[in-house]
């Protein structure tokens, strides 16, 4: 592994390299490994609430599966691009066309829905590339969550880029193409964090 990690250093990682990497929360951007930030703690209640409440949904309807980070979503081989959304959802189609999807430790698989907690150091040109990559690949819709707002923007695949459905906040449910049906208001979702910082001016 001692050699693995100071090829990072030297040069691009290769496909093979990067099956012998023991890191985490890392992103792999044309060869060059990328470690992620460590979230603040309003990420992490978003993205708990997200998880708990699309997963209770979806679970009642059996429409398919939720996960989180850390799970690696392969864009391309070479050059190795990979990443690793806060949230990614599974129809219960796809995992039954690929039943051997959940033993596997990084999937060249698009999800049909990614969602994204933006943090500060995300520029435009950062996220322009992220969602370049999931259009590549097909993910059919992308949730951007802006913790400074306090809003949802929701994108729709389409064959020359994504499309943007609506920004939602406060009491507006979000509309997805992908859960149809699926009522969250963002209000809900950083309503503590809100009260948290109401509390602290």
């Amino acid at each position: 592994m001692a050699a693995v990690q100071t090829l990072l250093t030297q040069r691009p990682l290769s496909w093979e390299e990067y099956l012998q990497l023991d890191k985490e929360r890392y992103e792999i951007i044309d060869g060059e490994v990328h470690e992620m930030a460590t979230p603040i703690l309003k990420h992490q209640l978003v993205v708990t609430r997200l998880n708990r409440s699309i997963g209770n949904y979806t679970s009642a309807h059996d429409l398919g599966e939720i996960f989180t980070a850390p799970y690696d979503i392969v864009i391309r081989r070479s050059p190795l691009r990979t990443r690793q959304p806060d949230l990614f959802f599974f129809s219960t189609q796809q995992l039954a066309q690929a039943p051997n999807l959940m033993e596997e430790p990084r999937t060249e698989i698009a999800p049909d829905l990614v969602i994204e907690v933006l943090s500060p150091s995300d520029s435009v040109s950062v996220w322009r590339d992220k969602l370049h990559d999931y259009h590549q690949i097909g993910v059919r819709e992308v949730w951007a969550v802006d913790l400074h707002n306090e809003e949802i923007e929701v994108l729709a695949w389409e064959e020359w880029g994504y499309r943007t459905v609506g920004w939602f906040r406060g009491e507006t449910p979000i509309a997805s193409q992908v859960l149809p049906g699926l009522q969250i208001a963002p209000q809900a979702l950083f309503a503590q964090s809100a009260a948290a910082t109401r509390q602290t001016e």
